[in-house]
């Protein structure tokens, strides 16, 4: 049982970088420096290092920021592209790592495909959609629902995080149905 809570809460982790690279990398050091509820493995217990939390703290109040200036949120969601994936990667493999012997390679590469994933429906199907739809006066309060979202994913993430694994669970069916919903709208009918 620890096992799969382990990995759902990774997998919540990561998901919640592809929101906010830094949310989740603050919310598990600060947890583990000022709580006994994780004990991060070397070399992930450097998130857990004071300078390192006040630069995760730094990188936050940056990201959400850059994110609610209409030009320099795309330039932030390009950069981000990158670094997002690489934040998700490394939460996973040190939330993982903390409960199960999961290889350090397999863990890394799964947070980079969740938090890439959940990325790239942000910054290629979420977000344009808002901006065309609201002519981006619906980008500001978006940016500031994913960041309270990734804050909540990412604390629920490390306490309850069989609720995360059903949310994400839940989530996914959505997605999946609306895409494939799309999918078949666009399909051209035959005649009958």
């Amino acid at each position: 049982m620890q096992l799969l809570m382990g990995i759902l809460g990774a997998f919540g982790l990561s998901a919640s970088a592809g929101l906010n690279a830094y949310i989740p990398l603050l919310v598990v050091g600060s947890i583990a420096h000022y709580t006994d509820w994780i004990t991060l493995n070397s070399p992930w217990d450097t998130l857990a290092n004071p300078w390192v939390l006040i630069v995760l703290g730094i990188l936050v109040i940056i990201e959400m920021l850059a994110d609610k200036f209409p030009a320099v949120n795309h330039i932030n969601d390009a950069i981000q592209t990158f670094v997002r994936p690489a934040a998700g990667a490394i939460v996973f493999a040190a939330s993982a790592n903390v409960i199960t012997d999961i290889h350090p390679v397999l863990s890394l590469i799964c947070g980079l495909l969740i938090a890439g994933s959940v990325h790239v429906v942000k910054s290629v199907a979420v977000r344009p959609a808002v901006t065309a739809t609201t002519g981006g006066a619906g980008n500001v309060p978006v940016s500031i629902i994913e960041d309270i979202t990734a804050t909540i994913l990412s604390i629920l993430s490390v306490v309850l995080p069989i609720l995360v694994g059903i949310l994400l669970i839940v989530i996914a069916i959505l997605v999946y149905l609306w895409w494939h919903k799309r999918r078949n709208r666009s399909r051209p009918r035959a005649l009958s």
